[in-house]
């Protein structure tokens, strides 16, 4: 099962997380991404390009299920504004073994900081930059090809 939802609420960790669990599996790995408030940001806000933006996600987590035969895998993603603190991401790779789970989930993380339109704008006090993309991620993403 794959389940991608882009949303501009509060993500229910405890929910999501019991949603990914399946009976058939014996692995469920997950990842929170956060807000971070390091060098004054008192805002993060997300924009994306909606249906572009599911399709692309849903698209990495059909690469994750092939790849590792998941049982199932979960993106959920926040957008608009948010401030440090607040979850940015959850995603969830279930299993039938914990290499798999654990593989893919950090597969899925790596690949959506690169694969997915979203745009990211903080917020420093009155001065508000974009995000540029970083060499790190794209790295993180190479590793997997």
């Amino acid at each position: 099962m794959i389940r991608v939802v882009v949303q501009s609420e509060p993500i229910d960790i405890a929910a999501e997380h019991a949603a990914a669990e399946q009976a058939d599996a014996g692995a469920v790995a997950s990842f929170t991404g956060l807000v971070r408030g390091d060098d004054g940001v008192t805002e993060l806000a997300l924009e994306h390009y909606p249906g572009a933006t599911e399709r692309a996600l849903t698209k990495l987590c059909e690469q994750a299920v092939a790849r590792w035969s998941l049982a199932g895998a979960t993106v959920v993603h926040r957008v608009g504004p948010m401030v440090p603190g607040d979850r940015v991401v959850f995603v969830a790779t279930t299993a039938r073994h914990r290499g798999a789970a654990l593989e893919a989930c950090a597969f899925l993380i790596d690949r959506l900081k690169t694969g997915a339109p979203f745009w990211k704008r903080e917020q420093r006090g009155a001065a508000a930059t974009w995000v540029e993309a970083r060499d790190s991620d794209a790295a993180a993403a190479e590793r997997w090809r």
